[in-house]
């Protein structure tokens, strides 16, 4: 049962704490995280949800994401997911999200990475990845299009890949 902490809309800890599919009270918000991880080729590691995952199945999706959860800050929860989803070791320490999306429950921290990874050595959560592969910015247009892919806005792609291109945060 996954619990998580809610803040006000400034980000400021509220020591409220809900359960994961509880109703999220009028002006208190939670955290969710994602992580993009690119190539040198402009790719972005992406990967396809699990066909029995409530909220998009067998849908494809950022590298990773997902709430954090109680007492966890942004960089442990990015950290965390990385290890969870794809088995994937990550340092974000004392490095900030590039970007912060608000929406209506919460607010997304974005990471963007610039790693080389080999997709075949990466351990896929069961409950949760799939497949995983490297894509370029227009197939992932495409992937939206046919509705393989979580309908993100064309203009939050692009200016994921824009990220990645000026202010990558470069690991090795």
């Amino acid at each position: 049962m996954e619990k998580w902490d809610l803040y006000t809309l400034d980000r400021e800890k509220t020591n409220q704490v809900i359960t994961r599919g509880d109703t999220i009270p009028n002006d208190l918000y939670h955290l969710v995280v994602h992580v993009c991880i690119f190539n040198a080729k402009n790719q972005m590691l992406i990967q396809q949800r699990q066909s029995f995952k409530e909220g998009w199945p067998n849908m494809w999706d950022l590298t990773v994401g997902g709430s954090a959860m109680i007492g966890e800050n942004s960089r442990q929860a990015a950290t965390r997911e990385a290890a969870e989803e794809l088995g994937l070791k990550i340092d974000l320490e004392n490095i900030p999200p590039v970007i912060t999306k608000y929406f209506s429950e919460g607010f997304d921290d974005i990471y963007i990475l610039e790693k080389e990874i080999d997709i075949s050595k990466l351990r896929l959560q069961y409950e949760e990845v799939q497949a995983v592969k490297w894509v370029c910015f227009e197939e992932i247009l495409d992937m939206v299009g046919s509705k393989k892919f979580i309908p993100y806005d064309e203009s939050f792609i692009q200016f994921l890949f824009h990220l990645h291109q000026v202010n990558s945060l470069y690991q090795k």
